[in-house]
């Protein structure tokens, strides 16, 4: 049996997606979660001086997407041909892209980095957020099934259902996206994914 130990910080971030590929797979694995006290002392011994990272039979793999793209291979959530798996990884570089964008505001709002979280909110994030989530309306629409890509569940509807709860918990206006908040809620309470947030740590982000 494969031994799967996955190393974060102790919060949902970019690990987050990580877990729930598991716990939809009924997969058991190691969640090693480092607190900033501990960081420092085990920053060199990782791939890339960052986290998240999975260890696969003691083999490290980094970079949180990278990680959900393998894992969803393995466990059928990639799509249904190779061309859902391109839409599926290019929504997930889109997301990338809408995470450097608004990075200036969450780092804010988290208190890991400067500026005033409101003047940010309004110039960063909003933008950014309205941008994204009307590619991901349009990719609703189009797949006409309730999922971003395809007919069935794939790793980017779990990933952008966990941001979606997560702004939505804080209060960002989803008048404009309210398909996204209904997927959202669809994609969280598939069994295994309502299990696995009902039972996980409690963490503020």
């Amino acid at each position: 049996m494969v031994a799967y130990k996955l190393t974060y910080f102790n919060g949902r971030g970019a690990g987050e997606v990580i877990r729930q590929i598991f716990a939809h797979a009924g997969q058991d694995f190691e969640d090693v979660r480092v607190t900033m006290e501990q960081w420092p002392e085990l920053k060199a011994g990782t791939p890339f001086g960052q986290l998240p990272y999975l260890e696969v039979d003691g083999k490290p793999l980094a970079q949180s997407h990278a990680i959900a793209r393998y894992l969803a291979r393995e466990f059928k959530l990639n799509g249904q041909c190779p061309w859902e798996e391109a839409q599926v990884n290019a929504l997930a570089d889109q997301f990338k892209d809408y995470s450097s964008e608004a990075k200036p505001y969450f780092y804010a709002k988290m208190g890991f980095g400067p500026g005033d979280v409101e003047t940010l909110k309004k110039d960063v994030f909003l933008p950014a957020f309205e941008k994204f989530f009307t590619f991901l309306s349009n990719f609703l629409k189009a797949s006409g099934s309730g999922f971003l890509v395809g007919k069935s569940l794939t790793w980017i509807d779990l990933a952008v259902a966990q941001h979606s709860a997560d702004l939505i918990a804080q209060g960002i206006d989803f008048s404009k996206f309210q398909d996204l908040k209904a997927h959202s809620e669809k994609i969280q309470a598939i069994p295994q994914i309502k299990k696995w947030i009902d039972s996980r740590p409690e963490t503020p982000f």
